[in-house]
């Protein structure tokens, strides 16, 4: 677990004798703060309006299962602030609160200060991560996974060739049948048994520039992600195709790569900082950049705050923020062409933490829907409230995340066929929630829904010309 029990971690008391030196040593650390120790330290001002006045307890997804102050936004701010103030120490009492955050922001939004709680936990796992690296079985997941495959693309493409292996060949089949899939913990099964049907990945199979339809209204680029090229690239097929009928010319940049927000919220802030100057670098003669991720773009609007004690690239990484926008939220503001088809289903709409929460978007997906002809919208409640998925936190906390997903599919209404969201990791963790219960509804990207009511009007625009 990435919030480690004791036997986890390489240090589970507070700070080595190593670190103590390091502590007292001008050259380690740039902007000394109380018992923080490493550069980057969790940024004072972020914490300074909070008031505990509690408006965020019911807010929080933790707090609400467990009724714990230290699994509060409220409590996890004061712990932040306790650290810097030098009255409590970077140990397990500390890192447990901080890791056992889902970081949906939730808070942030009943918060009547603004406060940034998310950024707030970010940071603070950094500094955990520096103090007591993770052992075992974690420290070998965030070493492989995180920083041995999401960065590398060939590694990634490797992946999903693999998958399609596996789903193709007839071993799944096997697999499954023979219960060898048994031996995984359950959560990993139920993963497994709703892994989406791999294809090939948008980038490097694609041209590097997609032509629009007809007259062209503009130029973006499109982040295609890495786990999304490899496990939801039919999201991205569908998101050129929707961009370019609506007149835009689509750029994939070939040098593109993991946006880092999984190393940023696991606290692997090193590593996103490299990933991020690489994507900056990658996107610099584009004025506008689109997601269909939202952990990626919340991610991509934040890299000025990853940057912020960096004068060198703080300008390139605010210039870079400025540009990223839900995919959403730019068609619905640029006039997005309404089909004429129409898409007879029930749909409901799930709000991914980091688009409601982190981005503000809520609206504009739902109007896309509403405007969809044939598309009855039914609505969920508590449909910000976070599914569990929250990154890797399905992997790394899977108990909680359980819980949560439970709640979700719970509140999910009857008589729907289909659960759409912006989102890949939702839709992971709600298809194992649909398939747990029994249940039927399909799990689809909001952009995938209007690509294919697209599709319908091309369809019968070629039979009339027939």
């Amino acid at each position: 677990m990435l919030s480690g029990g004791k036997a986890e971690r390489s240090n589970g008391a507070a700070v080595t004798e190593e670190h103590e030196a390091e502590k007292t040593d001008p050259a380690c650390r740039s902007n000394p703060l109380g018992n923080y120790i490493w550069d980057d330290v969790p940024d004072a001002t972020k914490w300074a309006d909070c008031v505990h006045c509690g408006l965020c307890l019911e807010a929080c997804p933790t707090y609400q299962e467990t009724g714990e102050e230290q699994n509060s936004p409220r409590g996890r701010v004061y712990l932040i602030k306790s650290v810097a103030e030098g009255k409590i120490d970077l140990d397990e009492a500390f890192a447990d609160p901080v890791y056992n955050c889902l970081d949906c922001r939730a808070c942030e939004t009943a918060c009547p200060a603004n406060v940034q709680v998310g950024g707030l936990i970010e940071e603070a796992r950094g500094q955990i991560n520096q103090s007591m690296p993770l052992s075992g079985i974690s420290g070998t997941f965030k070493k492989t996974v995180l920083n041995q495959l999401f960065p590398h693309k060939k590694r990634m493409d490797k992946l999903g060739g693999l998958m399609r292996f596996y789903q193709n060949s007839g071993l799944q089949k096997a697999a499954r049948k023979t219960g060898i899939l048994n031996v995984m913990p359950d959560h990993l099964k139920d993963m497994e048994a709703t892994l989406p049907k791999a294809g090939k990945p948008v980038l490097g199979n694609y041209p590097d520039v997609i032509p629009a339809e007809g007259k062209t209204k503009g130029r973006v680029a499109i982040l295609t992600g890495c786990v999304m090229d490899v496990m939801f690239n039919d999201v991205n097929k569908s998101t050129v195709r929707v961009l370019t009928h609506n007149g835009f010319e689509v750029g994939l940049p070939p040098d593109q790569g993991c946006c880092g927000a999984l190393h940023i919220h696991a606290g692997e802030r090193d590593s996103g900082k490299q990933l991020a100057k690489k994507n900056i670098e990658a996107f610099k003669d584009y004025d506008k950049i689109l997601v269909n991720a939202a952990g990626c773009g919340c991610a991509l609007q934040e890299y000025d705050e990853l940057f912020r004690n960096d004068p060198e690239i703080l300008p390139f990484a605010k210039e870079f923020s400025e540009k990223i926008e839900d995919i959403t939220k730019f068609l619905y503001d640029n006039d997005f062409k309404r089909p004429h088809s129409e898409v007879n289903t029930t749909v409901t709409y799930h709000d991914a933490c980091h688009l409601a929460h982190g981005q503000g978007v809520r609206s504009e997906p739902r109007q896309i829907l509403n405007d969809i002809p044939g598309v009855e919208m039914v609505d969920l409640p508590d449909a910000d409230r976070c599914c569990g998925s929250a990154g890797i936190y399905n992997l790394t906390h899977p108990e909680m995340a359980g819980k949560l997903l439970d709640r979700k599919i719970d509140d999910m209404p009857e008589n729907i066929n289909m659960i759409s969201m912006g989102n890949p990791g939702c839709m992971l963790q709600i298809a194992m929630g649909v398939q747990k219960y029994g249940r039927n509804e399909k799990v689809v990207h909001t952009v995938q829904l209007l690509d294919w009511a697209y599709e319908k009007d091309k369809q019968k625009m070629h039979e009339y010309e027939l």
